[in-house]
C-alpha cells in the first residue's frame, strides 16, 4: 500500500483542480491489471520463475552453499536437497544477521526485521525483511490492492483524498546503524518515501509511537478532519481507532465524519467478527471492503472479486509456495495442488526463509486461477479430543449464532476443558461481545449446532455428550483482551488474540483477568 502513495505524489503536478486524481492515476495501474490475467493460465510457469530466481539469487550465501542451490536444476533438486524449516531451525543463522553478519540465508546484509508472535520457546520471533522482499513482496501486495480495487471500481475516487494507514512502532536492532526491528507496518512507513506522507494520515511520529491508547487517539485528531478515502489495518485496532474518533466528534456514523471513505483494505485477523460492527458504523453504500492476506513473512493473497471470500495466491512475487497435505507427510508444489483440501502452507522468500512453516492452513477453492480461504493455523486449533476444530469452523459457528440473535462478537478465545469433578470434557469459550445476546443458553445452542454441521468429527464426539460435554460460554467483561495483550506487551500493531488453543495457558491467564 505504501507504494502507491508515493507513485501518487509524483503524479500530484500534472493534476487539475477540477479534475479527478484518480483518473490520472489509474493509468499507471493499468499494465499491472493486465499482467494479473496471466495467473489465470500460468500459474506454474509463474511459480517455477520464482524459485529459479531465488535460488540464483542465494547460490553464494552459506545457505545457498550448504544445500548447493547452484546445483538445482528445478523443483524436484530443491524439495529433495532442501528442508523444511520452522523458525526454530532458522533461529541461529537470522540472530547472526541481526548481529550484522551478511550472505547467510540471503544476499548482502538484512537490516529490518520482523517482530512477529513468538514460538513456543521465544516470546517473539524476528523475521528478516530485505530491500528486495519489502520492495517486491511487501509494497508489491500494495499496489496490487489497489490495481485490482480500481479495476473492479471504475467510479473510484480513491485517490482524491488521503489514506488513513495504521502503523506498529519499532526500535534500534541491536543498536546496529539503520537496523530497525519491530512490526512490519512500522518497517513499511519508516522506509516509505517521504513525499508520500503528503497524502496519508496519521503523521510518521504519530503512526510509530509505541503506547497505543495515546497513539489511538492522536491519530483520531489527526485524521477527522481530512478528506479520508481509504483505510488500511488489522479490523481490531482500527476499529478502536474508529470508535475512538466517533467519542471524540459526537457523530454516530463515519460517513458524517468522511463523507469520501469508499474501502476499507483489512487482514491480519479474520474480519467475519467485526463486519457487523463496521456496516454498522459505516452505512453508506458505497463502501467496500478488500481482504488481504499479509503477514511479517509475506505478502501472499488479495480479494480479488469483492463478491467471493476466496483470494487470489500472488503468484510473481519473492515467494515460491509449497503445500503439506494437513495429517500427512506429503509435501506439493503449487500446481500439484487440489481443491477442497486443507493444506499448511510453505514459503521460500527472497527474504532468506528457506521451506518455511508459516503456520497457516489454507484450502483451494479455485486452480484457474489459484484461489484460497484461509481455514486457521497450524498451531491454533483444538483436537484435545479427535474433534479436530479449525479456526475456520469458529468463524461460520459463530457468524451462525451471530446472525440469528442479533449478538455482536468483538473477541473470543476457546481452549478445552479436560476431565473436571463431574468427568466432564468439553469446550469453553470466552467471549467479549460488542452486543450481548439476549439469552446466551440460546447463543450456545446455535454455536454448538453450527460446529457440528460444519465438522463432522466434532459432530462425531458430540454424539449423546458421550465423549464431548455441550460448549460452555463465558462472557468476558469489556476490554478484557485489550487488557491481557496490554500486561503482555503487545496492544497494537499487529498482535492478534489466539482463537483457538489446544491447551489451557491463555485462557487460564485471561480467566484471572475476568473477575
Amino acid at each position: 500500500m505504501h507504494f502507491i502513495w508515493f507513485t501518487l505524489s509524483l503524479h500530484l503536478v500534472y493534476t487539475y483542480k477540477t479534475m479527478s486524481i484518480t483518473s490520472l492515476v489509474r493509468q499507471i495501474f493499468l499494465p499491472r491489471m493486465k499482467a494479473l490475467e496471466k495467473y489465470q493460465t500460468d500459474g506454474e510457469l509463474l511459480q517455477r520463475k520464482v524459485l529459479h530466481h531465488l535460488l540464483k539469487e542465494a547460490k553464494d550465501t552459506e545457505y545457498g552453499r550448504r544445500y548447493a542451490f547452484s546445483a538445482m536444476k528445478g523443483y524436484d533438486d530443491f524439495a529433495k536437497h532442501c528442508p523444511v524449516n520452522t523458525y526454530e531451525e532458522l533461529k541461529e543463522q537470522i540472530d547472526r544477521m541481526r548481529h550484522g553478519e551478511s550472505d547467510v540465508l540471503w544476499k548482502g546484509r538484512v537490516q529490518w526485521y520482523a517482530k512477529s508472535s513468538g514460538t513456543t520457546n521465544d516470546k517473539s520471533k524476528f523475521i528478516p525483511v530485505s530491500h528486495e522482499g519489502l520492495q517486491k513482496i511487501h509494497y508489491a501486495g500494495g499496489f496490487d490492492s489497489v490495481a485490482l480495487y480500481l479495476r473492479n471500481n471504475p467510479h473510484s475516487r480513491l485517490f482524491d483524498g488521503r489514506a488513513l494507514i495504521l502503523g506498529g512502532s519499532h526500535a534500534p536492532n541491536y543498536n546496529l546503524p539503520h537496523s530497525l526491528v519491530g512490526d512490519l507496518s512500522a518497517i513499511l512507513i519508516e522506509n516509505i518515501n517521504p513525499l508520500a506522507n503528503l497524502v496519508r494520515v496519521p503523521k510518521k511520529k504519530t503512526a510509530l509511537l509505541q503506547d497505543f491508547e495515546i497513539k489511538r487517539e492522536r491519530i483520531a485528531r489527526e485524521a477527522m478532519n481530512k478528506n479520508v478515502t481509504n483505510i488500511s489495518g488489522v479490523p481490531s485496532w482500527m476499529l478502536s481507532v474508529l470508535n475512538c474518533m466517533m467519542e471524540i466528534t459526537g457523530k454516530t456514523h463515519l460517513e458524517e465524519v468522511w463523507p469520501n471513505l469508499e474501502v476499507f483494505f483489512h487482514g491480519g485477523v479474520a474480519f467475519t467478527p467485526y463486519r457487523k460492527q463496521y456496516e454498522q458504523l459505516i452505512t453508506s453504500p458505497k463502501m467496500h471492503y478488500m481482504e488481504t492476506y499479509n503477514a511479517s513473512e509475506g505478502f501472499f493473497g488479495l480479494q480479488d472479486d469483492p463478491t467471493d471470500k476466496a483470494m487470489l495466491l500472488m503468484l510473481d512475487y519473492g515467494v515460491f509456495y509449497e503445500f503439506q497435505e494437513m495429517g500427512t507427510d506429503t509435501i506439493v508444489p503449487l500446481w500439484a495442488v487440489e481443491k477442497d483440501k486443507n493444506y499448511a502452507m510453505l514459503i521460500s522468500t527472497s527474504c532468506g526463509l528457506w521451506r518455511y512453516m508459516i503456520g497457516d492452513t489454507i484450502r483451494f477453492t479455485s486452480t484457474n486461477p489459484y484461489k484460497f480461504v484461509i481455514t486457521g493455523r497450524t498451531k491454533s486449533f483444538i483436537n484435545a479430543f479427535g474433534e479436530e476444530l479449525i479456526v475456520d469452523n469458529a468463524e461460520q459457528g459463530l457468524a451462525y449464532a451471530c446472525q440469528q440473535t442479533g449478538a455482536e462478537v468483538l473477541e473470543y478465545t476457546a481452549a478445552p476443558v479436560f476431565m473436571d469433578a463431574n468427568a466432564k470434557c468439553r469446550h469453553q469459550w470466552l467471549i467479549e461481545f460488542s452486543k450481548a445476546p439476549a439469552d446466551l443458553q440460546q447463543f450456545g445452542d446455535l454455536l454448538d449446532k453450527k460446529l457440528q454441521e460444519v465438522n463432522s468429527d466434532y459432530e462425531a464426539k458430540r454424539y449423546k455428550d458421550i465423549t464431548l460435554q455441550h460448549l460452555e460460554i463465558i462472557p468476558a467483561k469489556a476490554g478484557l483482551f485489550n487488557n491481557w495483550l496490554k500486561l503482555r506487551g503487545k496492544l497494537g500493531g499487529q498482535h492478534k488474540v489466539p482463537r483457538l488453543s489446544n491447551t489451557r495457558e491463555h485462557m487460564e491467564q485471561l480467566l484471572k483477568l475476568n473477575v
